[in-house]
């Protein structure tokens, strides 16, 4: 559909620089395309992709980016403005901090609805009998919901770096609370999480909301998310029934009745930040999650779980 400006030449892809200073994402900005996936998400059309070079004859990185909206709004300059959200994410950059001669990776299509440009795959068989499925992959560091296999909504994430990792392995939701301060906070400081839900209640691992630079793996072993998908995620999933049935585990008399929805951390830390798309001569393609043959095909990841398994399986 886009015609990349042809007097350039694409000798090798080279992805937006990064400052020394974080940049970071505009959450509020990013809700605006954020959605949930329509009920026939698996018959969308397939996306390609193209390599785009911001350039200007002037050598201004204004025009530059002013050319880039212009093309891929068809003209429409404001129109433009509101797709490179989309781009942003997809490339994982600031969009408003590109330079000339940085080199983007855009969709062929621009029409489609939001869930039709994910990383993974929109019907998951081994899924279809769990009646909700919430999955984080950390080499294209984004989640995933399914229900009953159909892929639900998608997003990005922020997963532990490299000394704190968030482990990999089946987990299970359990407790959720709106807002927490975080037990990592430096004295003086108060680093505050919104819509958190644990998965991980012997290290206190969550998913919540945060702010998120646009690099790979950056927190203490929790996963941050735009916040628009952690209340979502927050609404959506299912916390585990407690015999107390406050969903908190306060004493040993308090017993775990039902565990939350399945959590799956799969994937391996990207070195630096995360690579969405695998580069070609001609044109990138997007870096696809593969997803085990069944959910328990994943090993446990904490005593917890296996006790689970233990209780579903009669051992």
């Amino acid at each position: 559909m886009l015609k990349i400006l042809a007097s350039i030449a694409l000798a090798s892809v080279l992805y937006l620089p990064t400052p020394a200073s974080a940049q970071y994402i505009n959450q509020r900005a990013l809700a605006e395309i954020l959605a949930p996936c329509s009920p026939n998400v698996a018959s969308l059309p397939q996306v390609n992709y193209e390599y785009f070079v911001l350039y200007s004859s002037r050598g201004n990185s204004v025009l530059a980016r002013n050319t880039f909206y212009k093309v891929i709004g068809d003209g429409d300059m404001t129109l433009g403005r509101r797709r490179a959200k989309l781009v942003g994410m997809l490339n994982r950059k600031l969009i408003e901090r590109a330079e000339v001669g940085d080199t983007l990776v855009i969709p062929s299509r621009f029409d489609l609805e939001f869930c039709a440009y994910a990383p993974f795959p929109r019907y998951y068989e081994g899924g279809a009998g769990f009646d909700k499925l919430f999955i984080i992959d950390k080499t294209v560091q984004a989640w995933a919901a399914y229900s009953h296999g159909t892929l639900s909504r998608w997003g990005i994430v922020n997963t532990g770096g490299e000394i704190t990792p968030t482990p990999n392995g089946r987990f299970n939701f359990n407790w959720k609370t709106e807002y927490r301060v975080s037990s990592m906070s430096p004295p003086g400081e108060r680093w505050e999480m919104y819509w958190v839900f644990n998965f991980h209640e012997a290290r206190g691992i969550h998913i919540h909301q945060y702010p998120m630079p646009t690099g790979g793996p950056s927190s203490h072993g929790c996963v941050r998310l735009v916040e628009e998908d952690a209340k979502w995620i927050y609404d959506w999933a299912d916390a585990w029934r407690t015999s107390s049935g406050s969903g908190i585990v306060s004493s040993a008399n308090v017993r775990i009745i039902e565990p939350g929805t399945t959590v799956l951390v799969l994937g391996d830390d990207p070195v630096g930040d995360p690579m969405p798309f695998i580069d070609r001569a001609r044109f990138p393609i997007l870096r696809r999650v593969f997803l085990p043959g069944h959910p328990y095909d994943v090993p446990a990841g904490t005593p917890q779980q296996r006790m689970f398994d233990r209780t579903r399986t009669g051992d």
